[in-house]
């Protein structure tokens, strides 16, 4: 009998041990065509697709869920989830955010209606315009950026992506300040022809973030390592490839 306890005990050490030490990650991500949406079995896209590939190569538990980006980025502030993606960075979010090398390269830009013959250099050229936004977001900071330049212009803050663009299509707006992929994408998704992209304002990074209040460092640098690894061998190529995007380069 004291055998048979004792093997007993040693199978609940073993699985005791196992729990212990597996790494469980749990994310959130936002509808933010073309980098992460809602397809037909959960939360999709490249972001995705990246996120799954290094869990598997982690052997690692992760879950990733699709929330309103105000709930997705609080969830993670508030620790109840230990990730975030895709996101940029900010004074703000790197005082409480660690984050991965950078995935991809993106811009922020101007996209106006197919009549208005602007094109974009500089912040003069949206003088006396109304200016939609998706916000409050790392978008409308920066948008708001231009405004602190002594920029005379309206900005029109909206709780989603497509309200700008639709505005923008039935000239209530004159311009929308956005992502220009997010911006493509969502013109394509509304059916929208008579908006053209009028010039990029400044370059930005997408990265994976951490609470690491909530997330242990050691897997948070296995996280990071392990997408250095995938990136090396080519994987994340492929995976970004099939969307017709490009990694940035490792330093």
């Amino acid at each position: 009998m004291k055998k048979f306890y004792f093997f007993i005990l040693l199978i609940f050490m073993h699985f005791s041990t196992s729990s212990l030490f597996a790494i469980h990650l749990s994310f959130t991500t936002q509808n933010l065509e073309p980098f992460s949406y809602l397809g037909d079995n959960g939360p999709a896209g490249p972001s995705v697709d990246i996120v799954k590939a290094i869990c598997e190569e982690m052997k690692a538990d992760c879950m990733v869920d699709l929330y309103p980006w105000r709930r997705a980025y609080y969830e993670v502030k508030r620790a109840r989830a230990n990730g975030i993606f895709f996101i940029g960075k900010n004074p703000d979010r790197e005082k409480w955010l660690t984050f991965s090398p950078p995935i991809v390269q993106t811009e922020y830009g101007f996209f106006v209606n197919a009549n208005n013959p602007l094109v974009y250099n500089n912040p003069n050229d949206i003088e006396g315009y109304i200016v939609g936004v998706f916000g409050p977001s790392n978008t409308s900071a920066s948008l708001r950026e231009i405004k602190i330049e002594m920029v005379n212009f309206y900005i029109d803050m909206e709780d989603n992506d497509e309200a700008g663009f639709r505005k923008l299509s039935v000239k209530r707006v004159n311009a929308v300040y956005s992502n220009c992929d997010v911006g493509y994408s969502l013109i394509k998704k509304l059916g929208l022809s008579n908006i053209r992209y009028s010039g990029a304002h400044c370059k930005l990074f997408y990265y994976f973030a951490f609470n690491p209040q909530l997330t242990p460092k050691k897997w948070i640098e296995a996280f990071n390592e392990t997408y250095r690894v995938l990136y090396r061998n080519g994987i994340i190529h492929q995976i970004l490839k099939k969307y017709h995007m490009r990694p940035v380069p490792l330093d």
